[in-house]
């Protein structure tokens, strides 16, 4: 069974049952999960059953019943420092677990994640900002004083693959990164396709103009609540002078296929992307 398959969603949100086994997601100042350390480089979700007593539960805390991981319920809430402290316990950085969970528990806590900070900055409205209610059926805020209606607010952003027709990719750099590269990156704009927004923030980080834009797959990122869509595209003129945008990175350049730096971790949809790429560049 795949990652897609073994989470089930509740949608509409529903309650879980009673007595039935669940895993906990507790989340520290809305950014760090409570986790079961495991060997080096492991972790797992807190388990248990679904009751009213929460580990680490804040006071008043309602938790957020998503769905079904392996048919064991996921319920996931906002976590009491004191309480995770006096356990000597502390909560990982979402961002932490990547690559330390595995694929379809890290995709569960994004959620999760995504969910509760969305709760957190929906209370008002953004329309009137009269206050906010759970809207039956929905993952959903409804205002009380003008009826606005809002759900959870997802960004698309895309990944940009830029090759030159033969072995060699596009990389860039960004400050913080260290040794790491990466593909190039950016926000869709209101009334802009993907594949505009692939066009025009290559040519506005490096000064490339591409074509042959072709969808790879997407992928949740929930910092804090963005959606990013793979692409590839050809450089029209790879021989062409790079103009980095300093603005947003501080290098690009090219590279070999068989000469390719330190990457992003393999979960990441910028590597799959690569790693898919580079495979294809090697089958010619």
């Amino acid at each position: 069974m795949n990652s897609l398959e073994r989470f089930v969603r509740a949608y509409p949100p529903a309650a879980p049952q009673a007595g039935s086994a669940a895993y906990y997601l507790p989340f520290v100042d809305g950014r760090d999960l409570v986790t079961v350390p495991g060997e080096a480089g492991s972790a797992s979700l807190l388990s248990g059953v679904v009751a009213n007593a929460l580990p680490f539960a804040e006071a008043g805390a309602v938790p957020l019943y998503l769905g079904d991981l392996d048919g064991v319920a996921c319920l996931a809430y906002r976590a009491d420092e004191t309480a995770v402290a006096e356990a000597d316990r502390s909560g990982t950085p979402v961002r932490n677990l990547f690559g330390v969970l595995p694929e379809a528990e890290y995709t569960l806590v994004g959620y999760a994640l995504h969910l509760i900070n969305w709760g957190e900055i929906s209370r008002f409205c953004p329309k009137c900002g009269g206050a906010t209610e759970d809207t039956p059926n929905a993952w959903a805020k409804t205002c009380t004083a003008c009826g606005y209606c809002a759900y959870p607010v997802v960004s698309p952003a895309v990944l940009m693959l830029v090759h030159d027709g033969g072995r060699r990719l596009l990389l860039s750099h960004k400050a913080g990164w260290g040794d790491r590269w990466s593909i190039l990156a950016g926000f869709v704009e209101p009334g802009e396709t993907m594949e505009g927004c692939v066009a025009r923030e290559t040519q506005e980080e490096v000064g490339l103009r591409v074509t042959d834009i072709v969808y790879h797959g997407s992928q949740p990122w929930p910092y804090p609540h963005q959606l990013m869509i793979g692409f590839t595209a050809r450089a029209t003129d790879p021989d062409m002078r790079l103009t980095v945008d300093e603005s947003e990175l501080d290098g690009a350049k090219w590279f070999d296929a068989d000469a390719l730096p330190q990457l992003p971790g393999k979960l990441s949809l910028s590597r799959q992307l690569i790693d898919a790429w580079v495979d294809g560049v090697e089958r010619k």
